[in-house]
């Protein structure tokens, strides 16, 4: 029996938007391509253009051989999820898509794998020359097609990522060691270094970080961490987590949503996956810090009970709040395992993690270097929008802090 590998990838510039997919057909075996499909589909989502891409992919191998063994490789989690019975299928334009990609060919003959953008480039070339040509008015054509040829020089000139990120730290620790081992020779006709470093690191994964919207708690600035009430988002904090759902989904870069457990991150995290089609997965190590006896009260209040706790706390991490709360040392240790499993779930991807204050500073901090009392010197607004890359050599850079654009 034939066997064959399908990559799919689709995407829209506006998320709805101009959009077009992309699939190919290579063998197993020899690694050749045997098929390619791209077509500009006017505007829509980019759920919609990934469903198409992979009809066409289905298509194609079908074509060439309906008994073949196919193995579809897409880097989008929602496809994958789907079509292999994990996830259920709510939005209603999907479902009659997954239905036409399921009759496509017997179900014992397909399986599902997820992969990382940066391996899938042979199909988002296609998709984005098809999105192309439709700019112009026009069909993609294969002839002129450049896709094979560019994802097998990526292929051949970008390294194999040397495992999970870390802090910026250690990454620059290992970075300098490295330069000091290496060689002083410089060949006469070197490549010029990519960014800052000597190698194209591929794809980092960015952690599109957002605080929640406001609870009734928020605007009075009472602590409010995991184990306190747990409130909801109120009018106004839904109103802003509809507006962050509508600055995302015209962005259209977000590929997974997470989110902390406790109920005001679930609402928010909710209306953005909901406009955006994507399922939301909830972490555990992404809750707030537990604040103890002070759960509830204003900072003026803890001050006025608990005044020489309060003095120790604002001194060290390593103390935890009156009453059995978290120190911002165990935080850190469970935000920072967070962090590396879902770097490692996700990598080169683009997730929005939604989450509380404390997690939030505490990514951003690591991802600098910075000191534990860096943590009050970061202003961070309910339903704002922080952003860090980690690369593959274990360093991490801010993008963005406490972005309130989408409020305004």
């Amino acid at each position: 029996m034939p066997k064959f590998v399908v990559e799919a990838d689709g995407g829209s510039r506006g998320n709805p938007g101009p959009a077009g997919y992309g699939a190919v057909v290579i063998d197993a075996v020899t690694g050749e391509t045997l098929a390619e499909a791209a077509e500009y589909i006017g505007v829509a989502t980019n759920n919609v253009a990934e469903y198409k891409g992979l009809i066409a992919g289905l298509k194609a191998a079908r074509t060439l051989d309906p008994a073949a063994d196919v193995h579809v490789r897409m880097d989008s989690k929602l496809v994958v999820e789907q079509m292999s019975g994990r996830w259920k299928i709510k939005h209603p334009d999907m479902k009659p898509l997954a239905a036409e990609a399921a009759r496509i060919l017997p179900a014992g003959q397909v399986r599902y794998e997820w992969i990382p953008r940066e391996k899938n480039k042979h199909a988002d070339r296609l998709a984005n020359e098809a999105m192309d040509a439709g700019k112009k008015g026009k069909q993609w054509e294969p002839s002129r097609s450049t896709a094979e040829l560019g994802a097998r020089a990526r292929s051949a000139a970008t390294p194999a990522p040397q495992g999970p990120p870390g802090d910026a730290a250690a990454g620059a620790a290992r970075a300098r060691a490295a330069l000091a081992a290496a060689s002083p020779a410089v060949p006469e006709q070197a490549a010029p270094s990519v960014g800052w470093g000597s190698a194209d690191l591929g794809t980092p994964a960015t952690f599109v970080l957002l605080r929640h919207g406001e609870t009734v708690l928020t605007p009075e600035k009472r602590f409010s961490g995991s184990g306190g009430s747990d409130p909801a988002l109120s009018a106004v904090g839904r109103r802003q987590a509809d507006a962050v759902a509508t600055a995302l989904a015209a962005r259209g870069t977000i590929e997974a949503v997470v989110s902390s457990p406790l109920l005001r991150c679930r609402e928010t995290a909710d209306a953005v996956a909901t406009r955006l089609g994507l399922e939301v997965s909830v972490e555990d190590g992404l809750r707030e810090t537990d604040f103890g006896a002070w759960e509830g009260m204003t900072f003026a209040e803890v001050r006025e009970r608990y005044a020489d706790d309060l003095s120790a706390w604002l001194a060290s991490p390593d103390v935890a709040p009156t009453g059995g709360g978290e120190s911002f040392a165990s935080v850190t240790t469970r935000v920072a395992a967070t962090r590396t499993t879902l770097l490692a779930r996700h990598p080169g991807r683009t997730v929005l993690v939604v989450t509380h204050v404390t997690p939030v500073k505490t990514l951003v901090r690591l991802a600098l270097g910075a000191p534990p009392e860096s943590l009050f010197r970061m202003e961070l607004s309910a339903a704002s929008l922080s952003a860090v890359a980690y690369y593959a050599d274990g360093n991490a850079s801010l993008r963005l802090l406490n972005d309130t654009s989408h409020l305004r």
